[in-house]
C-alpha cells in the first residue's frame, strides 16, 4: 500500500469557544443602551405588545420600579457594550402572587443566537432562587416566536398555555405564550420566609 492510499485521520484542530460576556446588575450609566436594544425590538418584533419605544425618562421610571424594591436587572457586557438586558418584576399584585415572579429579556439584534440570552436568563433564575421565589413566568408575545419560546425551554421553561389573538401589531393578530418553570423547590415544600425580606432595593 503506498501512502496515498492509507487512511488519514481527521485533524484535531482546537475548538475556539468565543469569551462569554460579564453578566452583572444593571446601574443607571447602562439604560441607554438598554433603552436603544428594546427599542429594536418595539419596531421590529413581537416579543413585546408595546408599539412605541418609550422615551429615556419612561425607561429610567421602569428601571427605578424594579431596581427600588430589590429585585434584579441584569445586563451581559462585552468590550465595553451592552449586548442584552433581563429583569424579573412581579407576576401581579395581589399578596398572594408574593412567591411568583416575571422575566422580561431583550437581546441586542447582533448578539441573538451567541449564547447571551440563554446566559441572562440562566444568572436571572439562579438570583430569583436565592432571593426565595418559588416560581417565574414567562409571557412571551406571538406564538411564531420561535426563538424566544427556545430559550425560555432551554432555561427550564415549560409551556403552560397560549392566549389566543390577545394582541394586534403590524397589522396581525398576535397570541401570548404562557411558560413558567419553578424556582428552587417550587412547591415541594411551603415557604418560610417572604421574599420581600431578602430584596435589597438598589437605592
Amino acid at each position: 500500500m503506498i501512502a496515498a492510499d492509507r487512511p488519514v485521520a481527521p485533524l484535531s484542530l482546537p475548538l475556539i469557544l468565543a469569551p462569554m460576556p460579564l453578566i452583572r446588575p444593571a446601574a443607571a450609566a447602562d439604560l441607554p443602551a438598554c433603552r436603544e436594544i428594546y427599542a429594536y425590538h418595539v419596531l421590529n418584533g413581537v416579543g413585546t405588545f408595546e408599539e412605541t419605544p418609550p422615551d429615556a425618562a419612561e425607561f429610567a421610571q421602569r428601571f427605578a420600579a424594579v431596581t427600588d424594591c430589590g429585585l434584579p436587572w441584569l445586563v451581559a457586557e462585552k468590550a465595553g457594550a451592552i449586548m442584552g438586558y433581563v429583569y424579573a418584576s412581579a407576576y401581579l399584585t395581589r399578596s398572594a402572587y408574593r412567591f411568583t415572579v416575571q422575566d422580561s429579556i431583550y437581546v441586542a439584534p447582533d448578539a441573538v443566537g451567541g449564547g447571551v440570552g440563554r446566559a441572562l436568563l440562566c444568572a436571572l433564575v439562579a438570583r430569583c432562587e436565592e432571593l426565595g421565589f418559588r416560581r417565574m413566568v414567562a409571557i412571551i408575545g406571538g406564538s411564531e416566536n420561535a426563538g424566544s419560546r427556545g430559550l425560555h425551554r432551554a432555561c427550564g421553561f415549560v409551556d403552560a398555555g397560549v392566549l389566543p389573538a390577545v394582541g394586534f401589531k403590524f397589522g396581525q393578530w398576535r397570541d401570548g405564550v404562557l411558560m413558567h418553570r419553578p424556582l428552587g423547590e417550587g412547591a415541594d415544600t411551603l415557604p418560610t420566609q417572604d421574599p420581600a425580606a431578602r430584596l435589597t432595593p438598589l437605592r
